[in-house]
């Protein structure tokens, strides 16, 4: 297992696994200097073909990310200095969408705002029992500004987004699940526990099929059919041909011989 840290992130790898953890007491309110640094923690994460899944978790109780940190967008909306590099929130999330791993929030606590705008961007959503989800902008006399108006919709359709958008309602778990804004609810076992445990199986499969995987993906949520399906024979060809598939393959043909 190797780690990096950093003022507010810990990146902790361990087979193909690797876990950037925040924590930023009291509330872990996200500044542009930590998604500053989580973009350089993602960009060496996308840069290491042993690392299937990343894993975004909290150190923090009660917290995922809570939300942007207020008084850097009061500076940015003031035109006053502020520390990081308000850059990072979209470009961040961007990476989340198109680097080779498979991203996933685990969720056990508060992730409003730019908290729960930072999962949406992740391939996939786990919860805890104490998750809170929700887009508190229009409160606030703003609007979503780091994707949820755009991802959230894509997510969960258009009605539900705009009731969650426009009075500002958080959803709890149960709720989130209901509604496909997450995949699975996991005990606190601990959480991270629980959360790796499900992370497991999905880890172990063949990483080419998995980068593979969630390229196709990418495309059903954004192309049309035609191009989608384009897409789909340009990125199954090659795994046609994998030697580790093949094997795959010859080993399932032969358990039903």
């Amino acid at each position: 297992m190797t780690s990096i840290e950093t003022t507010a992130w810990t990146l902790e790898v361990e087979q193909r696994v690797a876990v950037a953890t925040f924590s930023h007491p009291p509330r872990n309110l996200m500044t542009f200097t930590d998604m500053t640094e989580l973009e350089g923690i993602v960009r060496k994460v996308a840069e290491d073909e042993a690392i299937s899944v990343l894993v975004i978790a909290s150190a923090t109780p009660d917290y995922f990310v809570a939300h942007g940190d207020l008084d850097d967008l009061l500076r940015l909306g003031r035109g006053e200095p502020y520390a990081g590099d308000a850059g990072s929130w979209p470009r961040t999330l961007g990476l989340f969408e198109t680097m080779p791993q498979i991203v996933i929030a685990a969720i056990n606590g508060q992730a409003w705002g730019g908290g729960l705008e930072l999962s949406l961007a992740c391939t996939l959503r786990i919860a805890g029992p104490a998750a809170s989800l929700g887009l508190c902008e229009v409160g606030l006399g703003l609007i979503p500004g780091g994707g949820g108006t755009q991802r959230l919709p894509r997510l969960i359709g258009a009605g539900r987004a705009a009731e969650m958008v426009l009075t500002s309602r958080p959803v709890d778990a149960e709720e989130a699940l209901r509604v496909g804004l997450v995949q699975t609810v996991l005990p606190d076992s601990p959480f991270i526990d629980a959360v790796l445990e499900w992370v497991a199986p999905l880890a172990a499969n063949p990483p080419q099929a998995l980068r593979a995987a969630k390229k196709a993906l990418a495309g059903a949520e954004y192309l049309p059919l035609e191009q989608g399906l384009a897409l789909e024979g340009e990125l199954v060809g090659p795994l046609l041909a994998d030697p580790e598939a093949v094997a795959l393959q010859e080993q399932e043909l032969a358990r039903h011989r």
